[in-house]
C-alpha cells in the first residue's frame, strides 16, 4: 500500500498541512475511535512530519485550547481504537452559535462570540485543517464554522466526516457507524427477548434510537430477524420462533392506526402469548408533548432546541398505549441505544470510515472544505459535500423494499406517509 502513495505527484503536497486537529461532538456512534484511527493513520502513512492534535470533548475542547498532541507512540498504536466503541478523546452537545449556553456553561466570556473565540484559538495552535467528526448538528456546526473562517479570511479549511446512527444527515447515502448500530441494537433483543416467557400475555417494547428517522429502528429489526432465520427452533417444547418474532414496527415516517394495530397485536397475543414490538424513540413524540403541554408540564430540550427524548420516554408511552387495548399481564420497555451506539464499528463500517479518512485526507492537502460522504444527487460518488447542502433530519423512505418486505412477512400494514420534523 505505501508504493501508491510514490505516485502522488509532487504538486499534491504543494499544499500540504502543517499541522491538523480532529474533534469528536455530539452523541456517540460506533465509528468515533475508528475515525479517529483512520486518520491518524492515513496522515501517518502519508508523511508523518505533519503535526496532529486532538481536541478534547468536542467544541467544548476547541473553545478552551484543551487537547491531546498526537505523539508518534499513539500514530504507532493507532490501530488500537478500531477495537473500541466511544470516543477516546470525548464529546460535548456544543454549538457555538447558541452565544447564551457557551456562556452559561463558561465556555467563553460575557460578549465574546464563540465562533471567533474557536476561529482565533484554531489560529493559536497553528492549525490548518479540522476534521470534525459528528451528526447533523456537529456537521451545522462546522459548516458555520467553516463560512465564519472564510469570511474572516482565516484560511482554515474544515473538514467533516459523518457520524450519527439514525442514517438521517442530507444528502449523505449511508452515515458512518449506522450500520454496526443496527446489528448491535439486534444483538441486544436477542437477549432481551428471551423475557417473553417470564410471564403470561407478555408485552416488549424495543425502544431503538432515532429521533426523526426511523431507519436504524427498520434497520434493527431487519437485522434482528436474520438472526431468527439463522437460529434453530423447538415450538414442540414452546421454543418458537412465533414467540422471537418482531410484531410491529413504529416509525416516526409511518402513521399509526393504534386501533388497527391492537386489534392485530391481540391476536397476536392470544395466539403467542407475547407481543414483540420495535419504537423509534421519535415515533409519536408529538402527542406526547401534546399531552405534556396540556398538563401544564415543561418539555426539557438540549442546547440545539430537540426535545430531550429521554425525558418523555417514548417507549413507556407506547407501553401504556398498547397494554390494556391487548390484555398485556405485564409490559416491559428496554432501550438498545447506549448499547448499540458504543459499540465498536463492524468489519462493514470500519470500510467505510476508511475510505472516507482516506478521502478526507486527500481533501486535506487540496485545501477543500466539505462533508465526506456518498451523495445522494449526484450519482452517490464518494465525495467532500458543500457544507451548506448539509442538514439533518433525513426521513427514512417507508417505501424502501426491504422494508416492505419486512411489514408483509410480520403481517403489519404500512401506514402512510408522515412528515417528520427535525
Amino acid at each position: 500500500m505505501a508504493i501508491a502513495y510514490l505516485t502522488l505527484s509532487p504538486e499534491f503536497f504543494m499544499n500540504k498541512p502543517k499541522k491538523v486537529a480532529i474533534l469528536t461532538a455530539g452523541g456517540l456512534a460506533p465509528c468515533l475511535n475508528s475515525a479517529i484511527g483512520s486518520l491518524i493513520e492515513r496522515y501517518t502513512e502519508i508523511d508523518p512530519s505533519i503535526e496532529i492534535i486532538c481536541y478534547r470533548s468536542g467544541y467544548k475542547g476547541l473553545l478552551l485550547g484543551d487537547f491531546y498532541t498526537v505523539t508518534p507512540a499513539i500514530r504507532e498504536k493507532a490501530g488500537l481504537l478500531h477495537r473500541f466503541g466511544g470516543s477516546v478523546i470525548g464529546n460535548s452537545r456544543v454549538k457555538l452559535t447558541n452565544v447564551k449556553d457557551c456562556i452559561k456553561r463558561g465556555l467563553v466570556q460575557e460578549g465574546q462570540d464563540p465562533q471567533k473565540v474557536a476561529a482565533d484559538q484554531l489560529v493559536k495552535d497553528g492549525v490548518d485543517i479540522l476534521h470534525t467528526i459528528g451528526g447533523d448538528d456537529t456537521n451545522t456546526a462546522a459548516a458555520d464554522l467553516a463560512a465564519f473562517l472564510a469570511s474572516n479570511n482565516y484560511g482554515l479549511t474544515v473538514i467533516g466526516l459523518p457520524k450519527t446512527v439514525d442514517n438521517d444527515v442530507f444528502p449523505i447515502k449511508q452515515s458512518l457507524g449506522a450500520w454496526t448500530a443496527a446489528e448491535q441494537g439486534a444483538n441486544y433483543f436477542w437477549n432481551v427477548v428471551a423475557e417473553n416467557n417470564s410471564n403470561p400475555r407478555m408485552l416488549i417494547v424495543h425502544e431503538v434510537m432515532g429521533r426523526s428517522c426511523g431507519w436504524l429502528t427498520a434497520a434493527t429489526a431487519v437485522e434482528y430477524r436474520k438472526l431468527l432465520d439463522r437460529a434453530e427452533w423447538l415450538p414442540e417444547l414452546g421454543l418458537s420462533r412465533d414467540s422471537y418474532e418482531v410484531h410491529g414496527v413504529f416509525i416516526p415516517e409511518m402513521a399509526i392506526d393504534l386501533a388497527a394495530e391492537a386489534a392485530r397485536l391481540r391476536k397476536v397475543m392470544d395466539e403467542v402469548d407475547c407481543v414483540n414490538i420495535f419504537v423509534s424513540e421519535g415515533a409519536g413524540v408529538e402527542a406526547i408533548v401534546a399531552e405534556m403541554q396540556a398538563k401544564g408540564q415543561e418539555v426539557p430540550r438540549d442546547a440545539f432546541g430537540h426535545v430531550k427524548l429521554d425525558a418523555v420516554n417514548p417507549g413507556k408511552w407506547f407501553g401504556e398505549q398498547f397494554a390494556q387495548m391487548i390484555g398485556a399481564e405485564k409490559t416491559l420497555v428496554q432501550k438498545s441505544g447506549y448499547f448499540a451506539r458504543a459499540s465498536a464499528a463492524n468489519v462493514e463500517d470500519i470500510r467505510l470510515i476508511k475510505s472516507c479518512a482516506d478521502l478526507a485526507v486527500e481533501c486535506a492537502f487540496k485545501r477543500e472544505s466539505g462533508v465526506i460522504g456518498h451523495d445522494d444527487d449526484q450519482g452517490f460518488i464518494l465525495r467532500a459535500i458543500e457544507f451548506p447542502r448539509i442538514k439533518g433530519g433525513k426521513p427514512f423512505n417507508i417505501n424502501t423494499p426491504w422494508f416492505d418486505k419486512t411489514l408483509a412477512e410480520i403481517g403489519q400494514t404500512k401506514g402512510s406517509k408522515v412528515e417528520t420534523s427535525h
